[in-house]
């Protein structure tokens, strides 16, 4: 356990002096928040519910960013420099190793969540139930669990350029497609019936319907379970024919 203890540790303190992490996890959603809440009109007919929406949506955004981008890269990057080589030669585990990161990942995720829904509290007062900001959270840090099958994924490319550029077009197209950055009723039909089925619509959605005091749908954890399991078969095949070369 002492072990395990200090590996999440060094992960944490690895991820949080990022300055992609900050950028993109903290500071860009917190930015969009205040623009889209207070600086332009939306034309929302209810002001308090648009916020509590809003921020879960740039929370949704946050930790979905986190997820591929800050994972996805770092796992490159380890790989590039030979990182990931050298731990296989030191006592450490392998999958005390991977329990570390992801652990990490998920500390960070839970940091990010509560950071932005201070900012959420602090910019609008947004007033929720204790019991809705715990179950926003709660959905919020368990719902990433897909992204994070796809940063294992960007993290198993070979180039750290490619993975890069791969990452923010997938971050970039969850986020607008699933509606993180507008409400997807005010995208075209057909965007809209793709969004419902993308795993960031999903993530958003349930988040949504507990801010707006509904239980989550089951079509959104289901979707979620789908993504979750298929992602995980790819990385796993992938690594495992990586592995054999």
């Amino acid at each position: 356990m002492k072990l395990i203890g200090k590996q999440c540790k060094a992960e944490m303190l690895r991820i949080i002096r990022n300055p992609y992490y900050v950028f993109w996890s903290l500071a860009m959603p917190i930015l969009f928040y205040f623009i889209f809440t207070r600086v332009v009109s939306t034309g929302s007919g209810d002001k308090g519910e648009w916020q509590a929406h809003y921020l879960m949506s740039m929370t949704a955004f946050s930790v979905i960013g986190s997820a591929i981008m800050t994972l996805g890269i770092r796992l490159v990057q380890e790989r590039a420099r030979g990182w990931a080589t050298f731990m296989k030669l030191t006592p450490l585990p392998g999958p005390v190793y991977f329990f570390g990161q992801m652990f990490g990942q998920s500390v960070m995720h839970l940091f990010s969540i509560l950071c932005i829904f201070t900012a959420g509290y602090l910019i609008n007062g947004v007033s929720l139930s204790l019991g809705q900001w715990l179950l926003c959270g709660l959905w919020l840090l368990v719902g990433s669990l897909p992204f994070l099958a796809i940063g294992t994924l960007v993290g198993a490319m070979k180039r750290m350029d490619t993975a890069s550029g791969v990452s923010n077009a997938v971050y970039m197209v969850l986020a607008v497609a699933g509606g993180m950055w507008m409400p997807l009723e005010i995208l075209p039909k057909t965007m809209q019936r793709i969004g419902r089925w993308l795993p960031s619509y999903n993530y958003g959605s349930g988040a949504w319907n507990i801010a707006g005091g509904h239980a989550p749908e089951w079509r959104n954890v289901l979707i979620l379970l789908g993504y979750l399991l298929l992602f995980m078969v790819i990385s796993t095949y992938i690594r495992k024919k990586q592995e054999t070369v």
